[in-house]
Parts: C-alpha cells; structure tokens; sequence
C-alpha cells in the first residue's frame, strides 16, 4: 500500500521563490516594450506610442515610485512621457 505517496507534494507545493503567478508577462519584459514603443513613437505614431510606453513603464515599475527602479522601466517612462508631449505639439503647430 502506498499510504505516503505524495504528500510531500501536498504540503510543499511549490518551491519559496516560486509563489507569485505567472500569468502576464514579468516587469523587465514591460520595460524593454516600454523602451521600445518610446523609441518608436519618436518616428511614427508617437500620439499612440507614447502613453503605451508610459503605461509600460509604469507597470513595469510595480507601480510605485518608493523602491529602486529598474533602467528600462524608468527609461520607458520618460521617453513615453517626452514623446507624448512632442506629439501633442506637433499636432497643435
């Protein structure tokens, strides 16, 4: 009879570092987009482009300004930000 057979599983069933989902895609991944959808923006749909990568940015930060902040997110955030509002003159000139 296999009475043990198992249980190990049932208590531990994930390893510590492994708790969080894993349903979307992880913060560096959302600052390199972020970066991305900046970099873009500057040559073409910058109105679009540019809120997509503050957006980025900003989810890729945790969402919070107290920590330390990652380079891609933070880059994300102020080119999508600078991009925005180069759009938003160029649309009024």
């Amino acid at each position: 009879m296999m009475a043990g057979f198992g249980s190990r599983t049932r208590r531990h069933p994930r390893s510590r570092g492994r708790t969080r989902s894993r349903t979307g895609p992880d913060r560096a991944t959302l600052g390199i987009v972020g970066v991305v959808c900046a970099i873009a923006g500057f040559f073409v749909l910058g109105l679009i482009l540019g809120p997509v990568a503050i957006v980025c940015g900003w989810l890729a930060m945790g969402r919070t300004w107290g920590r330390t902040r990652p380079v891609p997110a933070l880059v994300a955030l102020v080119l999508g930000a600078l991009d925005t509002l180069l759009a938003i003159y160029w649309l009024f000139l």
